[in-house]
């Protein structure tokens, strides 16, 4: 991936915004974590009618919402290590290793809040994520490249 200064700063300010994000859901206490899982299912289920009624309703939300935001670091971490390393191996297991530990940072911090209490699942969960943020990020990288290459060729 190209190392410019700008975009090691854009992709330092995700990755910080995103563990900010992270970090701060997990130190809401549980009442008003459950309350803002429970507005957005509401939200869910007016844009999409038929959703309110999912089996799981919160708790499978609030499983999807650890996904996805842990796929967003996965994204920006694949970013940042290909960027600075220049071994392919590098660009999945530094990325990967760092989300595993932020996703156990993650669950630690809910020993401490109130109403919350961590979770193994919710580890396998997050990682799962940081994996599809990373295998996204370098399909689309490759994807460009053989582009790139091809056109190349063409001309």
């Amino acid at each position: 991936m190209i190392h410019t200064k700008k975009r090691l700063q854009i992709c330092i300010t995700l990755l910080i915004a995103n563990l900010c994000f992270i970090w701060g859901n997990s130190l809401l206490p549980g009442h008003i974590s459950a309350a803002l899982s429970n507005w957005v299912r509401y939200v869910v289920g007016i844009l999409f009618p038929g959703t309110a009624a999912i089996p799981g309703g919160s708790g499978l939300l609030r499983k999807l919402a650890h996904f996805t935001e842990f796929a967003c670091l996965g994204v920006c971490l694949r970013w940042l290590f290909g960027m600075l390393r220049s071994k392919s191996w590098e660009h999945w297991l530094f990325p990967l290793g760092t989300g595993v530990v932020t996703a156990c940072i993650d669950e630690t911090i809910q020993i401490f809040v109130p109403d919350r209490g961590p979770g193994i699942r919710d580890v396998c969960i997050d990682s799962l994520g940081v994996m599809l943020g990373i295998t996204l990020l370098s399909l689309i990288h490759i994807f460009k490249n053989k582009k790139n290459h091809l056109e190349d060729k063409i001309v």
